[in-house]
């Protein structure tokens, strides 16, 4: 009788009959193919042919999903709206793009989506718990077909792992458009924009729409244009800070010299932070912590909406100058 077959799956060690395909696999764990992705000895597998590819002794594969961390398309109604934005093709109407990570559970992630309005999430790649196909996955409570689905990169410190994650994330979900992020180091989470520039050049080159977050430099933003970036994301302040715009400056610089959408990513703490990243004439702002850490992240998801809103009704509005000394608001002639 055969000897079953050694595999590595998700780091565990699995034993499965010889002549067995990763369909066969897929099935045996319990898991719906529609919403994993496989990779086979470092090369991610077609959906389309999972039941052709065969397992050999020794094989390692990575089976992921979309965690916290489908596509949208404008309807007429939507693309015919007064401020709408757009990139890569999709039109949106909310500049508001929120992450899916650090809340108490998926219901509460939800919840604040749905208060906040925004159209598109962030979603980081994770390995599935093959220990427990039945845990609950973040597309159970977030329908993909009505919210745009954003794979991020998040953890990634090389080129080559966020390349290696964006390839698996297009697997599972189809999705051309992705965010971009390749850290430098664990403790600011600052970019490493040598490896994100790497980055950016292979991901177009294989058709991806990638947005990429960014220091705050005009120079580097426009590096990463050139490279093939749809949207260039540069930071407020690091990453969970809640911090604030610290440099409205070069942000300013960023969106004047640009010539696709320009996102503040990291660092909004609160309203009025979203607020000024909309009068500095951003197209948009994305968020994580500072509505899944907020004491009522509904309302503070509530919030942000209107702060963006009320920011970029400002912008457009065109702010009064700037003065030295007062200037009164009622005439001073005909004073009695």
């Amino acid at each position: 009788m055969p000897q079953d077959f050694q595999l590595t799956v998700n780091g565990e060690a699995r034993r499965i009959a010889p002549g067995a395909t990763i369909a066969e696999l897929v099935s045996q764990l319990g898991l719906d193919p529609a919403k994993v992705a496989v990779e086979h000895n470092s090369v991610v597998v077609p959906r389309s042919t999972l039941a052709a590819a065969s397992l050999t002794d020794g094989d390692v594969l990575e089976i992921v999903h979309f965690v916290g961390g489908g596509d949208h398309v404008a309807t007429a109604e939507q693309a015919g709206s007064a401020d709408t934005w757009s990139v890569a093709g999709h039109t949106f109407r909310s500049r508001l793009i929120v992450g899916t990570g650090k809340y108490k559970d998926f219901a509460q992630n939800a919840a604040a989506l749905e208060a906040s309005g925004a159209e598109i999430v962030t979603v980081a790649v994770r390995r599935v718990n093959v220990s427990d196909p039945n845990a609950p996955m973040l597309t159970d409570f977030i329908d993909p077909k009505k919210t745009t689905y954003l794979p991020n990169t998040a953890g990634c410190f090389t080129a080559e792992d966020a390349i290696r994650t964006l390839r698996l994330a297009r697997e599972a979900g189809g999705w051309d458009l992705v965010k971009l992020e390749v850290l430098g180091e664990a403790r600011t989470l600052y970019p490493d924009m040598r490896e994100t520039l790497k980055a950016t050049e292979v991901l177009a080159k294989e058709g991806f729409a990638p947005m990429v977050y960014c220091v705050d430099d005009p120079i580097a933003a426009k590096q990463l244009e050139e490279a093939g970036a749809v949207a260039v994301m540069p930071l407020g302040a690091p990453i969970g800070s809640g911090l604030g715009i610290q440099n409205r400056v070069t942000i300013r610089l960023i969106v004047e010299g640009a010539s696709v959408p320009v996102l503040v990513d990291a660092g909004v703490g609160t309203a009025s932070d979203a607020a000024v990243a909309m009068e500095l004439g951003c197209d948009g702002v994305l968020m994580n912590t500072a509505i899944a850490e907020a004491k009522d992240p509904i309302r503070m998801a509530r919030a942000m909406r209107l702060a963006v809103e009320a920011g970029r009704d400002a912008y457009l509005a065109g702010r009064m100058a700037t003065r030295k000394y007062a200037d009164p608001s009622s005439p001073l002639a005909g004073l009695i």
